[in-house]
């Protein structure tokens, strides 16, 4: 919403887009780009021979010391020239004609290892793309096809790879000995490929100051139109919800509960952020997040999460502290409606019938459905399902008042194997007259559903 212009994106630098490269240049997005460049930027550093220098000036001088070393005599040539003195010289204008064309040779392997690298890119990396795309689409109607996917270009290309290609000892692309580094010359021709590159991605020709490289602008079209199909393929990918096979039951049919790994210090950062733009986040005054954010209260301070206080502000070891990583269990509050009166609608009723199909098909395996439902429990069975949900209860207990589940939950737990199987049943013939769920296959859709 604050962006007004387009190419604010490219020239503001937001914070989001930092934190998305940034974060898909962790250790599977870097495995990515390592595969993805390696090879091309291993193939360039090897060639000893490969000298590719595209200003004139720095041609020209190189030629005059080169004399210098053969004749071993001082040149009458002034060493000191403008560009377009040094290409006044015919030896310049064919060194440089031999660079141009190594150049443009080297850029085509490093344009075809991109190109073809598409399934290669972290889908995280790849879905950002698409919001992007879709949201700039949404934001700015007018704009066309060819500037939404510059706008794509300068994430995939300019932010994501060329940083790789031009230093990629830095970003673990390569592997250098110990104490190594790479030559002046390497950096130079992996720089200047990276120019190319980066022109070609935008469809940025070279004119004024670099007017003596326009003999390979028509390279540079050619180049974007390869680019432009690439970040288009990019963008083509599945919603989260296809891609993970999650929708809004997963959470609750799910017998092993998400847990995510966080430090002190990004819990207390993510909580101070939500307080201060919840009505950025959240303008809808019903929304969830305000009633979660009331219940959590406060900011709360390191030596509270922790256990710990040394009573000192400036304590050294605050910052360690902070950098304390824990494992949190994801619970979602929100499971069930909480009001016992209320008039249970398709999905409260589908949402209920799913966890409590769970709880029984996890003590009671069968053929189907309807077998499991007309099959009495076992003893054994039904002692089983009695301590796991002892455990769940225990567990539960451990939860604080304004996290726990609702009480339709907390009831189901109470009932026997044979209790939930009636309550199973009444469920699914709501759910049939609501033509929510089919007996003719005996509810295989819905056990389907449950297994993704």
């Amino acid at each position: 919403s604050k962006v007004d212009q387009i190419q604010e994106i490219v020239t503001g630098n937001p914070t989001v887009i930092k934190m998305v490269v940034s974060f898909n240049r962790g250790a599977r997005g870097q495995n990515a780009l390592r595969q993805i460049l390696a090879p091309v930027v291993k193939e360039i550093m090897d060639d000893k021979s490969l000298n590719i220098k595209t200003d004139p000036v720095d041609i020209y001088k190189s030629w005059v010391n080169q004399m210098e070393s053969q004749t071993g005599e001082a040149s009458k040539l002034p060493y000191d020239v403008t560009p377009e003195q040094a290409l006044a010289h015919e030896e310049v204008k064919t060194r440089l004609d031999n660079s141009i064309r190594n150049m443009r040779t080297v850029t085509d392997k490093f344009l075809a290892a991109i190109i073809s690298s598409v399934d290669k890119i972290p889908y995280g990396m790849r879905f950002i793309a698409k919001v992007l795309k879709d949201s700039l689409h949404e934001k700015f109607p007018d704009a066309g096809e060819d500037e939404l996917l510059k706008i794509i270009g300068n994430l995939l290309y300019y932010r994501y790879m060329n940083p790789a290609i031009v230093a990629p000892d830095a970003f673990d692309i390569i592997d250098l000995s110990a104490g190594g580094q790479l030559t002046t010359d390497q950096r130079r021709n992996l720089g200047s490929i990276a120019k190319m590159l980066q022109h070609a991605a935008s469809n940025k020709m070279f004119l004024g100051d670099n007017a003596h490289l326009s003999i390979i602008n028509e390279y540079l079209s050619q180049s974007y139109q390869k680019f432009r199909r690439f970040f288009q393929t990019a963008c083509d990918v599945p919603e989260l919800q296809d891609k993970f096979n999650v929708d809004e039951y997963s959470d609750l049919v799910t017998l092993t509960k998400p847990v995510i790994y966080i430090s002190i210090g990004e819990i207390i950062n993510t909580h101070t952020l939500l307080l201060d733009h919840q009505d950025a986040i959240a303008p809808e005054h019903n929304d969830p997040i305000h009633e979660l954010l009331d219940d959590l209260g406060e900011v709360p301070t390191i030596e509270s999460l922790i256990g710990e206080s040394s009573g000192n502000l400036n304590d050294p070891n605050k910052e360690a502290l902070a950098k304390t990583e824990v494992s949190l269990t994801l619970t979602n509050k929100f499971d069930v409606p909480g009001d016992e009166n209320a008039e249970m609608d398709a999905r409260t009723i589908l949402l209920n019938t799913k966890r409590l199909i769970v709880d029984v098909i996890r003590f009671q395996p069968g053929e189907t459905l309807t077998e499991i439902l007309e099959t009495p429990a076992t003893s054994e069975q039904e002692a089983e399902h009695q301590r796991a949900m002892q455990r769940r209860a225990i567990r539960d207990a451990k939860t604080p008042d304004k996290m726990k589940k609702s009480k339709f939950v907390k009831e189901d737990n109470n009932l026997t194997l044979q209790e939930k199987k009636e309550k199973i049943q009444s469920g699914l013939k709501k759910l049939t007259e609501l033509g929510t769920v089919d007996p003719k296959n005996r509810y295989q859709e819905l056990i389907n559903d449950i297994a993704r």
